[in-house]
């Protein structure tokens, strides 16, 4: 367990915290939100243009396939020309075609506009994980993760009620309520793109923000734990690419996704699907998962950080939602009991991922993060292309969900047992020492 930090150290923590993570978290709602939005406007678009279940879930998955391709490209250029320019760039670029969005009209715009959304928003989350490694020591990361992945919960509890009432602008002024959303909730990615270019600050050493012996500290603390990473491990990038830990970590990383993704794509309809309610009501009840959720993976990381602990913080979580995702497949028929099954998985799946993003930081620096983490999340993300298909896919053929969320169920476990095996690896071991 980790010894309490003296005055100065604790109290550098708190201002980079205050100063980093809630900006963070407000970007990464944006994020999250231009992505999945598209999971509410099926209420409409659907009908509207025609899309079958497949077709839908396989446009929704298209973004995967350009976030894929491109982060470690993109972790590497934001690696050298800093994340204040690189993200504050893309924000702006993605919250405009997150907005064109609008301008759908069949599979082919879909698909198109789905992909590149994706290749332009690659660069984002990877970016943010590799970001915190340069203002976090090893043994405060989960936590600091998991304040800024909050905003995935967090987005579904904005989201849902948000794009619930924007659905309700159908007809104004000619656009159809699905249109009006995409419209609203991709400007404000362009605004806070702007706000990113003078706000964040590249490195400690730069962070005029902070008194001087604080970032004397920090730039020297992180210094020393660099060193002593790359002294063991390497910081090249062949290195990093080419190792099995890695791969496994990605791998584990898919599993989880796939649960993230394949009920968050699906979810108004899931719930939608077993009653008449309304779009907002739909959009009420979809933000409890979310709300559950935000609260459980802050108490999570929070004792992962405090024992040090990383293989059995995954590892719980997904047994929950595998049995989440197993209830909800019994409840189907009635939304309450399954709006409170799809709450059990959302714990299960977010409350994994701040210890999970603790644990390849550990030995991977320099250039070898970059493209390390860029890596693990390309590989997991294969399933935010897999998930929302493989659901698409079984509805048309079953006419229901259940078939869909019991494979959720065995991937969460599969998922746990992987996370427990990768105790053997000797990189994984122990947390980096808190020297």
């Amino acid at each position: 367990m980790s010894e309490p930090l003296p005055a100065l150290e604790a109290a550098t923590l708190r201002r980079v915290t205050r100063r980093l993570i809630p900006f963070m978290f407000v970007l990464y709602i944006a994020n999250y939100l231009d992505r999945v939005n598209v999971s509410f406007a099926a209420l409409h678009m659907n009908r509207d243009l025609g899309f079958s279940s497949a077709a839908y879930g396989l446009g929704a998955g298209m973004f995967f396939l350009g976030y894929c391709l491109f982060q470690i490209p993109s972790n590497l250029v934001l690696a050298r020309v800093g994340a204040r320019r690189w993200i504050g760039g893309i924000m702006i670029t993605w919250g405009v075609i997150a907005s064109a969005m609008m301008l759908v009209r069949g599979v082919g715009s879909f698909y198109s506009l789905r992909a590149l959304l994706g290749v332009v928003e690659a660069g984002f989350f990877p970016g943010m994980i590799l970001y915190l490694t340069y203002w976090f020591p090893a043994v405060e990361r989960a936590r600091a993760v998991a304040g800024f992945m909050t905003a995935i919960p967090i987005s579904g509890v904005v989201g849902g009620p948000l794009s619930g009432a924007l659905l309700g602008l159908n007809g104004v002024a000619g656009l159809a309520g699905w249109q009006w959303l995409f419209l609203l909730e991709g400007l404000p990615s362009v605004v806070l793109g702007a706000a990113t270019l003078w706000y964040l600050t590249d490195r400690p050493g730069e962070a005029a923000w902070l008194p001087a012996d604080a970032r004397a500290w920090l730039v020297e603390r992180l210094r020393r734990e660099q060193a002593r990473v790359a002294g063991r491990y390497g910081t090249s990038l062949r290195q990093a690419l080419l190792d099995g830990v890695v791969w496994r970590l990605g791998l584990l990383y898919f599993l989880i996704i796939a649960g993230l993704y394949g009920q968050g794509l699906w979810l108004p309809q899931i719930i939608k699907g077993s009653s008449h309610l309304s779009d907002l009501t739909v959009g009420l009840l979809s933000a409890a998962p979310a709300l559950a959720a935000a609260v459980a993976m802050v108490a999570v990381a929070a004792h992962s950080d405090r024992t040090g602990e990383r293989h059995r913080h995954v590892a719980a979580p997904l047994v929950a939602g595998a049995v989440g995702f197993a209830a909800t497949a019994a409840t189907l028929d009635t939304p309450l009991l399954a709006t409170a099954a799809l709450s059990l998985s959302a714990i299960g799946f977010t409350s994994a991922l701040g210890p999970f993003w603790a644990l390849p930081t550990t030995f991977l620096s320099g250039t070898a993060a970059a493209g390390g983490i860029a890596l693990i999340n390309s590989l997991g993300n294969v399933a935010g292309f897999a998930g929302p298909y493989l659901v698409g896919l079984v509805k048309d053929a079953t006419g229901g969900y259940a078939g869909a969320l019991l494979a959720f169920a065995l991937l969460m476990l599969a998922g746990a047992a992987l996370a427990l095996a990768l105790r053997r690896a000797p990189a994984l071991r122990a947390p980096a020492s808190a020297g």
